[in-house]
């Protein structure tokens, strides 16, 4: 979540303007987070949102990286209708994005239409000259619903989808149609086809040694418990064949489930955002975050091991998490997930990593990094 505050410390800070029931400028965030932290310097460095995540990614050299960009890339001053928040980041703090490599940015989330169609190709037109892939989102159906591809080894590919669902707040008149620009949107995960469709267009592209990646933006941003139909939702998926489903919305990470091998993670809550300061849930500690890093073996699509990496954000830079803090975290995640038999371990290196009872262990891999 690049946009409004912290596009506002960014070195081209777009217009600050916001039509929110809470603050009228973005820079009211910044003043927020400062309240909190301490000054932050303007404007910072392009990779300073990141901190020390990006010499911990260089450490763990995925071969793929996936994220969920919840702003738009845009300058338009067209306020979606009916929004109350919206997020804004100007195309000249691109720089800002491209630090951390990512390769696929999931688009199907409830802001990518903030600033109506033109925020979104906009948005899809900044990503593309970048060198990065938008999915789940575009000019028309068809777009939406065409899986990235990514290249590791030289003969593996990584697959992604991306969707998202009307429990996040994706509203019916965003969603994408044939001749229509807009978003992959479910507007039912229980009906019984429409995992089964997603999982479809995405495996339809898959040869044998690639991994499928779904990427689902649901349900609320605050709060542990997931749904029935979500989990239906996920499990089908994974019946279908798809090797990792990455879930979002939530502003805070969730629970964490191996099924038939193969991880579900139900929410990764956000990792950059101008949330800090703000008050209201303090119970869920939204100032930690967790970066995930997948290792899946190419010749089954199991999960070779799932690692996370606990950081907490200050003066909207990520840092490290302390060791208390990373604890926390770990007996959070571990006993929101203990309905599906999860243990979150503490590795001496400070990273998290999930055993399940299913876990095995295989000669090859295709690691990930995952972000929220």
């Amino acid at each position: 979540m690049l946009g409004r505050g912290v596009d506002q410390i960014l070195p081209h800070p777009g217009e600050p303007a916001l039509r929110e029931p809470y603050l009228r400028d973005a820079r009211g965030y910044v003043r927020l987070a400062e309240d909190v932290n301490g000054p932050i310097p303007r404007p910072v460095d392009w990779q300073w949102p990141w901190g020390d995540v990006l010499a911990l990614l260089d450490h763990a050299a995925p071969d793929v990286r996936l994220i969920n960009l919840e702003t738009t890339i845009t300058a338009d001053r067209e306020f979606a209708e009916r929004e109350a928040v919206r997020y804004r980041m100007h195309p000249d703090n691109l720089p800002a994005l491209t630090p951390l490599r990512p390769d696929v940015c999931a688009l199907a989330n409830n802001h990518i239409l903030d600033f109506g169609y033109q925020g979104l190709t906009d948005t899809v037109a900044a990503l593309t000259q970048a060198g990065i892939q938008g999915v789940g989102a575009g000019a028309d159906l068809a777009t939406a619903r065409r899986p990235a591809e990514v290249t590791a080894h030289g003969e593996h590919r990584v697959l992604v989808g991306s969707v998202a669902m009307k429990s996040s707040g994706v509203p019916e008149s965003w969603a994408a149609h044939r001749d229509r620009p807009g978003v992959w949107l479910i507007r039912d995960p229980s009906q019984y086809d429409a995992a089964d469709e997603v999982a479809a267009d995405v495996l339809a592209h898959k040869r044998d040694g690639d991994v499928a990646i779904v990427s689902v933006h649901w349900g609320s941003n605050w709060g542990f418990p997931m749904t029935p139909g979500e989990i239906a939702f996920a499990h089908r998926l994974i019946d279908a064949g798809v090797d990792i489903v990455h879930g979002h919305s939530s502003h805070h990470p969730r629970a964490i489930e191996i099924y038939h091998g193969k991880p579900i993670l139900y929410g990764c809550g956000h990792v950059v955002d101008d949330y800090e300061g703000i008050g209201g849930h303090e119970s869920f500690r939204g100032d930690l975050r967790l970066l995930y890093l997948t290792c899946t073996d190419p010749a089954s699509g199991e999960l070779v091991w799932l690692r996370m990496i606990p950081l907490r954000v200050r003066r909207m830079r990520l840092e490290r998490a302390s060791r208390t803090d990373a604890e926390w975290l770990r007996t959070t995640i571990e006993h929101t997930s203990r309905r599906f038999r999860i243990r979150v371990v503490a590795r001496s290196d400070g990273l998290l990593e999930v055993v399940s009872l299913h876990s095995h262990t295989h000669p090859q891999m295709i690691p990930a990094g995952v972000g929220g």
